[in-house]
């Protein structure tokens, strides 16, 4: 019996019942709204059952039959995918579809001047990038979403590789006028009294906090964006604290930030890519690994002795 509906009609699909609207999907795939419904449309018509319901405000929810159907069709995307990997095996190319998720208190900083180099240098590669916290990367990469994640060793599972890049310390981050923006180096100690704007995001939060060690820190405001926290800590909500410096010292808001090393036992962390445990890594896989290693060494900002041999 031959096929009569398409891979792309899938795509579409999926992304409907991942965004909750046909707005929202439209601008993920890059493609018009009346298209994605068409689609769909030809699907319910090919298989003869109701994918979605309608909602208020244009939103649209999966049917119970819907969630069946969004489940396998994720998974003949991503044998879909698969394919694409072995062939480019076979003629020892790099190409196909690669999906990298990036920690979204750095990715503004390192994903797209990364990304960049790696497309331009194999044009064959259609990347797909996701922007998550570290929770949400450990899930994606459970549930084969994306092939890698740059993020950071935090509470890695035993189903997961971890390529080590680069070690990054701990930084106090401060309003230029802060009694303590000229030291060296400051102390958990030396913060405890002190507003703190937290950084709250999974993992992060425990690390962070784990600095003060039987202290408790002055916990006066909390964000899970990074960028808001720079603002606060610039218009003195309190101090902040993070191990990605961004590369300039003003805040988004063009207040000007001081970052001083933190004292004391907290460990550095180490940014690298997660990858699935798996017996074979393909061929665009390892290309994307081996870039990244010259990219963490090429840019520089990091500082030569950090990175990871």
């Amino acid at each position: 019996m031959p096929l009569r509906f398409t891979l792309r009609q899938l795509e579409y699909f999926v992304a409907v019942g991942e965004a909750g609207s046909i707005a929202k999907a439209a601008e993920q795939v890059n493609v018009s709204p009346p298209s994605i419904s068409a689609s769909i449309a030809q699907l319910e018509a090919e298989f003869g059952v109701q994918l979605f319901v309608r909602k208020h405000s244009h939103a649209l929810a999966l049917t119970a039959g819907g969630r069946l159907f969004l489940k396998e069709a994720a998974r003949l995307l991503n044998d879909a995918d698969a394919l694409h990997d072995i062939a480019g095996d076979i003629a020892e190319k790099v190409r196909g579809p690669l999906a990298v998720g990036c920690l979204l208190t750095f990715a503004q900083i390192v994903l797209p001047a990364l990304r960049r180099k790696f497309e331009d240098a194999y044009p064959d590669v259609r990347v797909r990038q996701f922007e998550r916290n570290q929770g949400q990367l450990f899930e994606m990469l459970q549930r084969g979403e994306i092939d890698a994640a740059l993020t950071y060793d935090l509470e890695l599972s035993q189903d997961m590789t971890f390529e080590p890049l680069v070690q990054l310390p701990a930084y106090v981050m401060l309003p230029a006028a802060h009694r303590l923006a000229g030291r060296a180096g400051i102390t958990p100690e030396e913060l405890v009294d002190e507003p703190m704007v937290l950084l709250d995001l999974p993992y992060s939060r425990e690390y962070f906090l784990s600095a003060f060690q039987g202290l408790r820190p002055r916990i006066a405001e909390r964000t899970g964006d990074i960028a808001v926290m720079r603002s606060m800590v610039a218009n003195g909500f309190g101090y902040g604290i993070a191990n990605m410096r961004p590369l300039n010292t003003m805040s988004p808001d063009g207040k000007l930030l001081v970052f001083v090393p933190l004292l004391g036992d907290i460990r550095p962390l180490t940014m690298g890519i997660a990858l699935p445990n798996a017996e074979h890594r393909t061929l665009t896989v390892q290309a994307f690994i081996d870039h990244c290693r010259r990219f963490v060494v090429e840019q520089g900002v990091f500082g030569t002795e950090r990175i990871v041999k």
